[in-house]
């Protein structure tokens, strides 16, 4: 039987990581466009969580579906673990993809030290009353010299995997989803809704 959920998000990129990785569950993911609903609350929160928090509380209002909202981000070392909480926001007032990578690459000129990490919390409601519940994911790495292939999306075509040993940016979905932050918080986001049932 299809059990269905609906992801908070408007990335075509995460609600592909998502569907690929929950489908095979038997799970169908809705995104709010799916179900003509706007779900675009202001992210005010002070870390991962709490803006997973605010945005599947805001979807949770209007669908009666269980909710699966995430936030994640890029820290990089060098730039105090910038952007971080405004990754997302940093792409956009630069620009966006791929001219925010020349603002990142530029900012790094000359530093030695080009570790970074992805981050990822995934909110998990069952309902709007439902205790949230969260899982989360790290994906540790560096920052490329130079942009490098067109797979993924976001800044994946500046970062390189250190546990996969690949640069994101050529790294087939399997690859990415068995190491990428994400794919790390919806894997343990899967046990659960497995044990769940």
């Amino acid at each position: 039987m299809n059990k269905e959920i609906v992801l908070a998000t408007s990335n075509p990129g995460k609600l592909e990581e998502y569907r690929e990785i929950l489908a095979p569950m038997g799970y169908i993911i809705y995104s709010p466009k799916d179900l003509g609903i706007e779900s675009d609350p202001e992210e005010n929160g002070t870390n991962y969580r709490e803006n997973a928090f605010i945005k599947a509380k805001d979807l949770a209002n209007k669908v009666s579906f269980p909710i699966i909202a995430d936030d994640s981000g890029l820290e990089i070392e060098a730039l105090d673990n910038d952007p971080g909480l405004r990754t997302a926001r940093y792409a956009k007032e630069n620009g966006g993809f791929p001219r925010v990578f020349d603002v990142v690459l530029s900012r790094l000129k000359g530093q030695s030290n080009r570790n970074a990490r992805f981050v990822c919390c995934i909110c998990y409601l069952d309902s709007i009353d439902a205790k949230p519940l969260y899982f989360e994911g790290i994906c540790p790495g560096t920052i490329l010299e130079a942009p490098r292939g067109a797979h993924g999306f976001g800044y994946d075509p500046i970062f390189h995997s250190e546990e996969a040993d690949i640069d994101f940016g050529i790294a087939s979905p399997e690859i990415k989803n068995s190491f990428s932050h994400r794919g790390k918080a919806i894997q343990a986001l899967k046990v659960y809704l497995a044990i769940k049932g």
